[in-house]
């Protein structure tokens, strides 16, 4: 999908208070920006923020960060905050690859990872999130006690995911389901993204898988 360019962009995320433009220079001093020492979460690929925001306000004890690589989709969920600040929430601005760079061993206690972009081309799936690759950037910065959440309507995606994960002297699946909605234990409590909303709507069973550390 070809993203519109924003002009306003750029400068609007440059400028929020809100949003973190050295995130470089924090590496493992991320709980002096919220001034507390609250468990850190992080959904890579946020969008335009609904999920995260959402989570961020039923849980005003715990910080989450939204990572997102592109300032024209950063700036719908900058302008959000705008209008209705969460006093527990950040944004950065970045290639979810150099993550390892910006978080210290164990900074972070979950990630979320939802409706990543599914690359189907087989000579790109290094570049998938739930690629082995990006497996063990995320068993940089990840807790002892940490996990990964994962959702998708992409079959094939979750299929390749799961296996991924077999395949990682890192992570273990705890839990998985190919049809969420109807799953009465792993749906207690789900928030629902903006695509989640959509592709369930035309009856596209939603995927999750939860991993932790081996």
């Amino acid at each position: 999908m070809r993203l519109r360019n924003i002009p306003a962009a750029a400068g609007a995320i440059e400028n929020s208070e809100f949003c973190i433009n050295d995130p470089l220079a924090h590496k493992g001093l991320w709980h002096d920006l919220f001034s507390n020492s609250n468990p850190i979460h992080i959904e890579i690929g946020m969008g335009k923020g609904r999920f995260l925001c959402d989570l961020a306000r039923e849980n005003p004890n715990i910080n989450y960060i939204g990572v997102e690589r592109y300032q024209s989709v950063l700036y719908r969920a900058v302008q959000k905050m705008d209008a209705d600040p969460i006093e527990n929430v950040l944004f950065i601005c970045v290639d979810a690859a150099t993550l390892p760079e910006i978080f210290e061993m164990g900074e972070v206690d979950r990630i979320y990872l939802n409706f990543s972009d599914p690359w189907p081309k087989d000579r790109h799936a290094r570049r998938r999130l739930t690629s082995r690759e990006f497996l063990h950037r995320y068993s940089q910065i990840l807790s002892e006690t940490g996990r990964i959440e994962f959702k998708t309507d992409n079959k094939d995606l979750f299929d390749f995911s799961l296996e991924e994960v077999k395949e990682s002297e890192y992570f273990k699946t705890d839990a998985f389901t190919y049809d969420l909605h109807n799953d009465e234990s792993m749906n207690v409590g789900n928030i629902m993204t903006e695509y989640e909303e959509k592709f369930s709507s035309k009856g596209n069973p939603i995927c999750k898988m939860i991993i932790s550390r081996q």
